[in-house]
């Protein structure tokens, strides 16, 4: 049904909302990316099945009218990966965690019709203490969702559902209430800062493309997110489409653009897909496209599908792709709001800046400055991966420390104690914890990290433990950063080439201190004459590996060691004669030969023959065999 006017948009909300409240169950099924390869859409299948041998009245999308039914819905990413798949039943909010298609049954006779809750199917911490409400788990507890607000709380492919929670609202105030500078100034006001890793202001940038005298503009949302472990901006295109949808019409109504585009990567066909069905409910509810809510303002937006080039993630280079060229960054000025997408003015913000922009414009700019510190305001999605007990998709207010993150909300390290966290992928660089450096209690925000020489990015944060090798992890971004240089300038295409071979050089038992000395200079050369920024910051995981580790690159150049035991090439297996008992175990299970002896007598292991494949030393029952 098309939406005419702002009054009926409002009657349509009412109506939505009366039919939601109907639905004296809803079960919320995780239908993110994660979730999903777990199983979730095989339980959501199992859930129709089960429900109509029941008997049971239950709808998929929502009735136009009010009906007693039990809301069978595919929602977006709960955020608790770790635990999936999930189920949120409501009303109450119960999650259930590790659901399985065999839990179905029992689900739907105890819980859906019984009003039973299933103790082995919540989440009980390592105390064993039980919870059984999603908002009281700790995961959730320290958490403040903004950007994610009903991301996992709606149908994410439902625009009623969307209009029921107050969906396109902020579009009417804007169309109606306020002019294009008014709109510009809230934000401003809000201090909002694009949460794609550079930080800068976003009232600014619009600012600046409001000025401009052309005609034609356009909205780009940048959804490329080529970090390696991220998956906030796939998180919110996947479960709250119409949101980051929202704010691109908000984003054109206060620059006076007409045309947007929105560019992910063609490795995410469930956000594509899910992307697609919002534009086609949004244009059919006169949402989007011509004369939106009878005020004259047009507005259309179109995917386009990146091939997962990772510096296409940079403004120019992104805005190339989607004219169909090499997507490969230019020379600036001009930047990208004076002559970005066909050489027009453009609004280029990724897809949490887009997701943060229709609460601002409902609730005001002083609203939302009652989250995080100054000029950091606000919330920041994270997505929490690496040797930490809860992995997941999080938002805290900036500010929130990294101790808070990762032992309150991640519920601490896993397999060793904390020695690192790696903070905005491949661009970003260490926060630590050592003998000279404590940066567990650094409140998480633009300016804090800047001052240790570390960035937000995009918002991803692996955490890594005391076995964790540092110039392994250098080595491992930078070969992802060659990989993904577009070649277009000799500092980035070169330097980062020249600085792999040394690193790996280091961890193959081949390094000097001169290729400390080297890859300091090459870092420093790279960082400033690079032509983009994904050039300017490829070598700060090497920099500040070799600012906060430096004792580990030495052991691997000087005594060829590797103090974390990772580095294969440094490690040399031998077998102590004194535990030895002679079993030929170890020699018969050695894929290469390189261990022999006599029954009852100690063995030996041959240096040049041996692997290092640590096959002998994981099967030794004696624990004889050990790393020298």
């Amino acid at each position: 049904m098309k939406i005419n006017t702002r009054e009926e948009l409002e009657a349509a909300r009412l109506r939505y909302k009366q039919s939601l409240d109907s639905q004296y169950k809803q079960v919320l099924i995780c239908a993110g990316t994660g979730c999903v390869a777990g199983g979730s859409l095989d339980i959501y299948a199992k859930m129709q099945e089960i429900m109509k041998e029941r008997g049971l009245e239950f709808s998929l999308v929502l009735e136009k009218e009010p009906h007693d039914t039990v809301g069978l819905k595919k929602s977006g990413c709960h955020g608790f990966c770790e635990m999936g798949p999930l189920l949120r039943i409501e009303p109450g909010g119960l999650l259930y965690i590790k659901v399985k298609v065999e839990d179905c049954e029992e689900i739907i006779d105890k819980t859906i019709i019984g009003n039973e809750v299933i103790d082995r199917l919540v989440y009980k911490d390592k105390d064993g203490k039980a919870y059984q409400k999603q908002a009281e788990i700790p995961f959730y507890a320290k958490q403040t969702r903004i950007a994610l607000e009903h991301c996992g709380h709606i149908n994410a492919e439902s625009i009623k559902e969307y209009i029921a929670m107050g969906g396109y609202s902020a579009v009417a105030k804007a169309l109606f209430d306020m002019t294009p500078e008014q709109i510009v100034d809230e934000i401003t006001e809000s201090s909002l800062r694009g949460r794609g890793g550079g930080g800068f202001p976003t009232g600014r940038k619009w600012a600046q493309v409001l000025r401009q005298t052309e005609e034609e503009k356009y909205i780009v949302c940048n959804g490329d997110e080529g970090d390696p472990g991220a998956f906030m901006d796939r998180s919110m295109m996947e479960g709250e489409p119409h949101r980051m949808i929202e704010g691109m019409i908000i984003a054109a109504i206060a620059t006076k653009a007409h045309y947007g585009y929105i560019y992910v990567r063609a490795e995410y066909p469930l956000a594509v897909q899910r992307l697609q069905i919002a534009i086609d409910m949004a244009n059919e509810a006169g949402l989007l496209g011509e004369n939106i809510l009878g005020s004259g303002f047009d507005f259309n937006l179109h995917i386009s599908q990146g091939a997962g080039a990772f510096v296409c993630g940079e403004g120019s280079a992104l805005t190339a792709s989607i004219e169909g060229n090499r997507g490969m960054p230019r020379v600036k000025p001009p930047r990208t709001v004076e002559k970005g997408l066909f050489g027009k003015p453009t609004v280029l913000n990724n897809v949490e800046t887009f997701c943060n922009v229709p609460p601002i414009i409902i609730n005001g700019a002083e609203w939302y400055k009652t989250y995080g510190p100054d000029k950091n305001h606000g919330t920041k999605a994270f997505a929490l991966t690496g040797n930490v007990m809860n992995t997941g998709l999080i938002e805290v207010p900036m500010g929130t420390t990294l101790r808070d993150v990762i032992y309150d909300i991640g519920g601490g390290v896993k397999g060793g104690n904390f020695k690192a966290v790696q903070i905005g992928g491949p661009s970003g660089g260490c926060l630590v914890m050592n003998a000279d450096h404590d940066h567990l209690d650094l409140p998480l925000d633009f300016d804090s990290l800047k001052k240790v020489g570390a960035m937000i990015g995009s918002g991803g944060l692996v955490v890594m433990n005391d076995k964790s090798c540092m110039v392994e992890v250098a080595r491992f971004f930078m070969n992802f950063t060659q990989n993904e240089s577009c070649g277009k300038c000799v500092p980035c295409r070169e330097g980062t080439k020249r600085m792999l071979e040394l690193l790996t050089d280091i961890v193959e038992g081949r390094g000097t201190l001169e290729h400390i000395d080297m890859l300091e200079e090459l870092a420093e050369t790279v960082s400033a004459t690079a032509l983009c920024g994904l050039g300017k910051t490829a070598a700060s995981p090497v920099i500040s590996t070799i600012k906060y580790f430096r004792d580990e690159y030495i052991a691997h150049v000087v005594d060829h060691k590797c103090p974390a035991g990772q580095c294969k090439a440094l490690i040399t297996l031998k077998i102590d004669p004194d535990i030895c008992k002679g079993c030929t175990k170890c020699a018969r299970i050695c894929p290469v030969g390189a261990i022999t002896g006599e029954v009852k007598k100690p063995h030996v292991i041959d240096p040049k023959k041996c692997i290092k494949c640590g096959t002998c030393k994981d099967n030794c029952n004696f624990k004889a065999i050990s790393e020298a």
